[in-house]
């Protein structure tokens, strides 16, 4: 079978002469370009939670991301077929990035049996069956018909033991030949995934045998599961060296804000993560100043807004009000504080782009940390 052509195309605009491996691109979809580098808000079931598209848009996000397990189960991949694909489904007009189901045989470690032919999930809906093969994953992801498809990938918890983190590695390039092998869309393209633990030479390794599969993008996959974050960044920086510079460059479930700017400045493009929407759900805001938990007393009498500079919904008003809402349990605070920690995300990932452009990704990471390193807000 003849190859799709890629429609997801990555250029690099300029890389920071500062210092460090930042870079500024710009990845083109189907729907739309993304500014990169760029956070992606979690749309786990088709939705951000507790937002509408036009609200999620205000934020600055460019591109969402969608779960091909979560999705299959519940409306079922036909169904989104039907109803005209991801995008209709959502009324989201930008790029879409569905992941594989990789981070479930991980997640969902109990309810998952792995083989070398893929993954068998008893359903936490209903107790029914999914075998997830990367030809099935595949499958569903064009029936999804995201901008960007995943290929699955065999995530495992860490620390691990050496031999189980090479065979679930070696198991993942040999998933990802088989999805590239599976894919048929031509408006789709497919992004592979690194995996090897904390080894370096392991993560150099599984990222120069998928380089030669010609990958559309590459993720750094198998992060975030446990390990210490400099454990992490470690990893990033084995990786990201072993990766091609004219393709993009996506981690995968991380995270904090410092997480972020560390990965940028050692060359990652791609961020996706729950944490500004989950927490914002918590009553916990992001600021430059560290993050504010809007449920202590201390807030009760506050009139200032969490960012007198953040255009966010939650900012037009007072950090009392604020409190009042998740003290009174009105769903209005989650919407709020989600809204807010997704603009600061995103308002954080622009001056990035910015002081990339400016080579000066350094002393501005260093200030942004300095920031939050300073003052603990009231956590």
């Amino acid at each position: 079978m003849t190859k799709p052509a890629r429609s997801v195309e990555f250029t690099l605009l300029h890389e920071d002469s500062g210092g460090g491996d930042a870079r500024r691109g710009r990845l083109t979809t189907p729907h739309g370009a993304v500014q990169t580098p760029a956070f992606m808000p979690v749309g786990t079931l088709g939705a951000i939670k507790g937002l509408t598209v036009d609200q999620v848009a205000s934020t600055g996000s460019e591109m969402v991301l969608a779960n091909t397990y979560h999705l299959s189960l519940r409306p079922g991949e036909a169904v989104v077929k039907e109803l005209g694909g991801l995008h209709r489904f959502m009324g989201w007009d930008g790029p879409i990035l569905t992941d594989s189901g990789g981070f479930q045989i991980f997640s969902l470690a109990s309810r998952a049996k792995v083989t070398e032919e893929g993954c068998e999930f008893r359903s936490h809906i209903d107790g029914s069956l999914l075998n997830l093969t990367p030809e099935r994953a595949v499958a569903i992801q064009e029936m999804l018909g995201g901008d960007i498809a995943m290929v699955l990938d065999h995530v495992i918890a860490l620390p691990a033991e050496e031999n189980s983190v090479r065979d679930a590695c070696d198991r993942s390039v040999r998933w990802a030949e088989r999805c590239q092998a599976a894919a048929t869309r031509s408006d789709q393209s497919l992004f592979a995934i690194v995996q090897g633990g904390l080894d370096g030479s392991l993560r150099r390794q599984c990222a120069e045998q998928l380089t030669k599969l010609d990958f559309a993008g590459y993720a750094i996959g198998g992060l975030s599961v446990g390990e210490d974050p400099e454990d992490m960044y470690e990893a990033i920086e084995q990786t990201c060296p072993a990766l091609p510079r004219d393709r993009p460059r996506y981690l995968m479930g991380v995270g904090r804000p410092q997480d972020l700017l560390q990965a940028i400045r050692r060359g990652v493009d791609l961020f996706d993560c729950v944490m500004p929407t989950r927490n914002g759900r918590n009553a916990l805001a992001f600021t430059d100043g560290g993050p504010l938990r809007l449920r202590n007393a201390v807030h009760r009498l506050d009139a200032r807004p969490l960012d007198s500079s953040c255009p966010c919904l939650a900012c037009r008003h007072s950090r009392g009000y604020l409190r009042h809402l998740f003290q009174s349990d009105e769903m209005l605070g989650p919407i709020l504080l989600s809204h807010h920690n997704l603009t600061y995300y995103q308002r954080l990932l622009a001056a990035a782009r910015k002081a990339i452009e400016e080579d000066r990704f350094e002393p501005f990471c260093h200030d942004r940390m300095a920031g939050w390193e300073s003052s603990a807000g009231d956590d």
